[in-house]
């Protein structure tokens, strides 16, 4: 079969990436999609299984990092387009690590970068790069204000520092060679398939189980909040729509303090699992603020909606509603990801040969 195009996915065995490889494979089944991940820690096949042998999807498991085995796979199968989502992406990881955030998010995004740009080297403006970013890149807001897109670039951790890196490296190949790159910022996302250590499916999780719900500081940090499905949508627009050398903050216009968010996760809890009111915030527990915790974080997503017609889809607490429905469903998929048995079989299935 021929395809219109063959588009590159990477990361797209992770939350968001599986929530985007999904929407395209379904709605666009003229498109090839080619979903490469190196099935690290937040990477899990089994966020795939509905779509695994549709007849335009194919799975790749490679690390962005061998720049050799990189250029080689661009070579064989000269993608028309990129969709980059691999990353390093937990800030508590990225304090305790730095190096590891900075060879997947920066080495890894110049890797792709230097592959496309030469498969593409005799028509640039027939392919596009498009690459997804973080809204921590801006750094933290007081209680007034919200990112746009011109708002300068202040990194905090070393994860927001390596993302901000990568979103200048992709401007840069814009700038010098001309390759026909878009970048998204997005707010914190929520929904199915999102790795336990992560707010929501951590502090389900622990609910679920009597265990403690450890609070940063005073619960005071600001976040704003996306659906992980209208975050999919949105790329799914800008891929299209966007024009060549453009950015677009994707956000929610949904903003929570961290401690009245878990609270609103402790009463649909009791509500789900039938306790009695109050009994799950009886779980919270204040732990010592993380280092350079940036307070608020606001997303203003005016110019998508105006230009390009996006808008979220669902109000918070019917999004938070579908979300613990789901985990508390799918309590397979969470003790397979809790325990790590996903990536023994990883090991066994993809061995080097």
């Amino acid at each position: 079969m021929s395809f219109k195009k063959k588009i590159l996915i990477t990361g797209g065995a992770g939350f968001i990436g599986s929530h985007l490889v999904r929407l395209f494979v379904n709605k666009y089944p003229e498109y090839q999609i080619v979903n490469l991940d190196a099935l690290t820690y937040a990477g899990n096949l089994a966020n795939l299984k509905d779509i695994e042998n549709k007849s335009n999807y194919r799975f790749v498991k490679m690390d962005i990092v061998d720049a050799n085995a990189i250029s080689k796979l661009f070579e064989e199968e000269q993608f028309t387009d990129i969709i980059h989502l691999a990353a390093e992406s937990h800030v508590d990881r990225s304090i305790t690590n730095p190096t590891e955030f900075v060879m997947t998010n920066v080495i890894g995004t110049v890797n792709l970068l230097n592959a496309a740009k030469f498969i593409w080297r005799e028509n640039m403006k027939a392919h596009r790069f498009y690459h997804v970013s973080t809204d921590e890149v801006y750094g933290s807001l007081g209680e007034t204000g919200m990112f746009t897109e011109t708002t300068a670039y202040d990194p905090h951790s070393p994860y927001s520092a390596s993302k901000a890196s990568s979103d200048h490296f992709v401007r840069a190949y814009y700038d010098t060679f001309g390759l026909q790159t878009v970048i998204s910022n997005c707010s914190n996302n929520y929904g199915s398939y999102q790795f336990p250590e992560k707010l929501l499916p951590l502090f389900i999780n622990n609910i679920k189980t009597y265990k403690p719900l450890p609070v940063y500081g005073k619960g005071e940090n600001i976040r704003d909040w996306l659906w992980v499905e209208d975050h999919a949508r949105a790329i799914d627009v800008i891929f299209h729509q966007a024009a060549s050398g453009s950015t677009y903050n994707i956000g929610g216009h949904n903003e929570w303090t961290n401690i009245d968010l878990i609270k609103l996760l402790c009463k649909v809890m009791d509500k789900k699992l039938g306790r009695g009111k109050g009994e799950s915030e009886k779980l919270i527990t204040y732990v010592t603020d993380r280092a350079g915790h940036d307070l608020r974080y606001a997303i203003d997503s005016s110019k998508l909606q105006k230009d390009l017609g996006w808008t979220p889809s669902l109000q918070f607490e019917e999004g938070l509603e579908k979300t613990v429905d789901w985990y508390l469903e799918n309590t397979e998929w969470l003790a397979n990801v809790t325990s790590g048995d996903y990536q023994k079989y990883y090991e066994g299935q993809y061995a080097k040969r």
